[in-house]
Formats: structure tokens, sequence, C-alpha cells
């Protein structure tokens, strides 16, 4: 399956954007999604994931309360709601898909590429 993530851009302190990841080749409705960030100098981190079935999330706790991670399953495709973004938020952020839902980078199979997300102060 191929993963394309979307919706990355330049927004101020407290402003939001909407992350989507759309996947092609296959469908991707049976697999975990998760979504993961990388700033510059610093490792690949864990921000939030969803089970195929939306039925459970885990966040990152330095996004819970601020992000939302959601899926449409009918359109293939998983989102990333980002409100009250801080400066610390800006990284590149990747989507990924598992066989089930995870936190670790290890349990993902497969990795779309990334989209900037710069937020200013």
């Amino acid at each position: 399956v191929q993963l394309q993530a979307s919706g990355g851009g330049l927004v101020q302190a407290g402003g939001s954007l909407r992350l989507s990841c759309a996947a092609s080749g296959r469908t991707f409705s049976g697999n975990a999604v998760g979504w993961f960030r990388q700033a510059p100098g610093k490792e690949r981190e864990f921000v939030a994931s969803i089970r195929w079935d939306a039925y459970t999330t885990y966040y990152a706790d330095s996004v819970k309360g601020r992000f939302t991670i959601s899926r449409d399953n009918a359109k293939n495709t998983v989102y990333l709601q980002m409100d009250r973004l801080k400066p610390e938020d800006t990284a590149v952020y990747y989507c990924a898909a598992a066989p089930t839902v995870a936190t670790m980078l290890a349990k993902y199979d497969y990795w779309g590429q990334g989209t900037l997300v710069t937020v200013s102060s």
C-alpha cells in the first residue's frame, strides 16, 4: 500500500491544521494507522495512532487534548486534526500503516512521505 500525507504548511502559534493520509494501491481499512513526526536534529517520534475500526486511539502526551486522529475507511483516508499548535510542533509529519494499533515505529510496515508543518511564534 502507498501512503500519501498532505495538509502541512505554515501556521501561527495557536492555529490549526488538518493533515490527511490517503492510501492507494489497496485499501488500508484493515490496518491501524499512525502519525509520527521528526523535528530537525531529533529522532522520529510517535504522535497518534488509530485502530482499523477507530475503536482505539493513542496519543503522545505532548499532543493529548490538542490533536485528534480520525479515519474514513470509505475514503481510504486518515486525518490528524491539530489545534492550538505550538512552535515545538514544528516537524515533518509522516503517516504509516501497521497490522495492529501501536505506538512503536518498528511496528509500522508502510510509510508515506512526510508533510512539513511549521508553527511560528
